[in-house]
């Protein structure tokens, strides 16, 4: 695994010059790479889109939907029952309305075991935002300058990474896995560079 050092910037220009920084402070160019990373959601991780398969606020339903069908069904029995009792239709008509009843129950349901995620729990997970990466392979003796020339360069999210780095490039980023800021660490570092 290689050591990496990255920062986000907002514009493609922003980013290409802080790559020309540092290229000029001694950093080689198969050794720095610039990418966009989409906003959150929108990574394309199935095949109908999105980055996760199910909604974290929709995980119970399916068991306030199997709630919503009994409840629905009862009660579009009674309905059709009444209806039977006063209007005296065929049979067919109560046997539609017990599934109508069904199914609007089972929609009522499901939307009732529907619910946002908890705010606090999206507050312990730092997400990655979206924007353009200028991704540095450096060495444990170089990360602390890649650092501060990113930070000096108008770089945000300054983060340190273990990957892959292949052919110029950081080869198995995943844009899903929250990134690992380098914070303060390398605050002092910009007056020695």
């Amino acid at each position: 695994m290689s050591l990496i050092i990255a920062g986000r910037f907002q514009t493609f220009p922003a980013a290409e010059s802080a790559a020309q920084k540092l290229f000029s402070r001694g950093f080689v160019e198969e050794d720095v790479t610039l990418f966009f990373v989409n906003p959150s959601g929108q990574h394309a991780r199935h095949p109908i889109g999105g980055d996760v398969g199910t909604d974290a606020g929709a995980s119970a339903a399916p068991k306030g939907a199997g709630k919503g069908v009994t409840i629905g069904a009862v009660v579009g029995a009674i309905v059709g029952a009444a209806i039977f009792a006063v209007f005296q239709p065929p049979v067919l008509i109560s046997l539609i309305a017990a599934g109508v009843g069904a199914y609007v129950g089972s929609l009522a349901g499901a939307m009732s075991h529907t619910r946002k995620p908890r705010a606090a729990h999206h507050a312990e997970e730092p997400t990655r935002h979206a924007g353009v990466l200028v991704a540095v392979h450096v060495s444990p003796e170089s990360q602390t300058q890649a650092a501060a020339i990113l930070r000096e360069s108008g770089g945000i999210d300054i983060e340190r990474a273990s990957g892959r780095w292949k052919q110029g490039r950081w080869s198995d980023f995943d844009p899903l896995q929250p990134p690992h800021p380098v914070n303060g660490e390398f605050a002092g570092a910009q007056s020695r560079v």
